[in-house]
């Protein structure tokens, strides 16, 4: 058996669908991964709406990354955080100050939210990127939720602002509506069914733009049979903690403000000294090599690829699987491959039998059977038969017959009553 401190050196920065898939793509390959990921779960991103508004629980959307190593011995994952680069030397420093050599890299480690410099964005705005930030969502939620309760009039309920009309901000806003619609009303009689209140904000005269025409009509129709309130065209001028503010002075009170739009590279990328594209991202050749860069490759959302890939999930797994059988090829002396991307299709879920499904660009669906596709393709795209299992069982209560009208959701972290300690002395 060979030594494996003599085989070339693979560092995947990011366990995310590209880390993942450039990993395992490099299973047979006479290769020592390290992958690192400031985690140590991945994120299955599509779902976490469902966590944020109490559908399902964090653990159903996670995957532990060192379970990797059960089918891929040669796999090390190292939690931590990549700060800097020295592409000359080929080495990358962590967080912790610790040096690590790579005969070659792959950078795949996603973007954060960009707020576009909106002013209160960041701080009175919760974004959904991170299982973190959902539980906030999800937590924040349900304390609102019990304060409109005990408030003395039924109208004093809970208005939520959703910002992105994106497929986020689109099955956000639907699933609230559900749990309104279906689960709360029941369980909350205090509060005035008109006073939990759901709004999309889209700069812009239509939601969900990268479909076609007669499915945007669609998800609309239903958004508003449902209760979601649409304000298309004026973007967001500014955050307040109580309202949102419009470019056209229009002011929309909010108790909950969700940001579903915009992301951008994460800050310590702009030390990397590597070839930036469009909204920052690192730009790569057709085989996904970083300009200038033979031995350092990137995948996924930070890439900005000649073709101009959306930043889907599909991209990053098709990406990241090219990537890693191209450094295979490399180390055996091979020549690499350009990505010839094979784009499935996108969809996104209104609510309970209602989806919109655009697949291979050529057939689109809507209703029940899209709403069908979408269960499919996300369960069978989590990674571990546990979490297709949980997250299956998890939607069929939250939105399959008869459960669905039973208020029966994952509840925040609601701080308990307790009376107050007596002054000591």
């Amino acid at each position: 058996m060979s030594d494996q401190s003599e085989l070339p050196h693979v560092v995947v920065v990011g366990g995310g669908f590209a880390g993942i898939s450039a990993v395992k793509a490099l299973a047979d390959a006479p290769v020592r991964i390290t992958l690192v990921d400031r985690r140590v779960y991945n994120t299955f991103n599509p779902l976490l709406y469902q966590v944020a508004t109490g559908g399902l629980n964090p653990g159903n959307v996670t995957y532990f990354l060192r379970s990797l190593r059960i089918k891929q011995p040669n796999v090390r994952v190292l939690h931590e955080h990549l700060v800097g680069l020295d592409a000359e030397a080929r080495r990358i420093r962590l967080l912790n100050d610790e040096w690590i050599d790579y005969d070659y890299l792959v950078l795949a480690n996603g973007v954060t939210t960009h707020y576009f410099g909106t002013p209160g964005a960041k701080e009175h705005a919760f974004a959904m990127y991170s299982r973190s930030q959902a539980l906030k969502i999800r937590d924040t939620l349900f304390v609102r939720l019990e304060k409109s309760a005990s408030t003395p009039t039924r109208d004093d309920g809970l208005r939520v602002v959703v910002v992105g009309g994106g497929s986020t901000g689109v099955e956000v806003a639907g699933a609230l509506a559900e749990l309104r619609d279906q689960g709360l009303r029941p369980a909350y009689p205090e509060i005035d069914g008109e006073a939990f209140s759901v709004t999309i904000v889209q700069r812009g005269e239509e939601v969900l733009k990268n479909f076609h025409p007669r499915l945007r009509r669609y998800a609309a129709d239903q958004l508003r049979r449902r209760d979601v309130g649409l304000h298309l065209g004026p973007g967001v001028a500014e955050v307040h903690p109580d309202s949102v503010e419009l470019t056209d002075g229009t002011v929309i009170p909010s108790d909950l403000t969700i940001w579903a739009t915009g992301v951008s590279p994460h800050a310590e990328v702009d030390a990397w000294d590597l070839p930036r594209g469009r909204a920052g991202r690192i730009s790569v050749g057709a085989d996904l090599r970083v300009k200038g860069h033979d031995r350092i490759f990137a995948a996924g959302d930070i890439a900005a690829t000649p073709e101009e890939l959306p930043q889907l999930a599909q991209p990053a797994i098709q990406g990241g699987s090219l990537v890693g059988k191209n450094i295979a090829a490399l180390v055996t002396g091979g020549t690499t491959s350009d990505l010839k991307y094979l784009d499935k299709g996108t969809m996104a879920i209104i609510g309970r039998r209602a989806a919109i499904a655009q697949v291979f660009d050529r057939a689109d669906f809507t209703g029940g059977f899209a709403w069908l596709l979408w269960l499919f393709v996300h369960i069978m795209s989590l990674i571990g038969s546990r979490n297709r299992l949980t997250t299956f069982t998890g939607l069929v209560v939250r939105y399959g017959f008869p459960f669905y009208r039973r208020p029966v959701p994952i509840v925040g972290d609601v701080p308990s009553m307790r009376p107050k300690k007596p002054d000591a002395g």
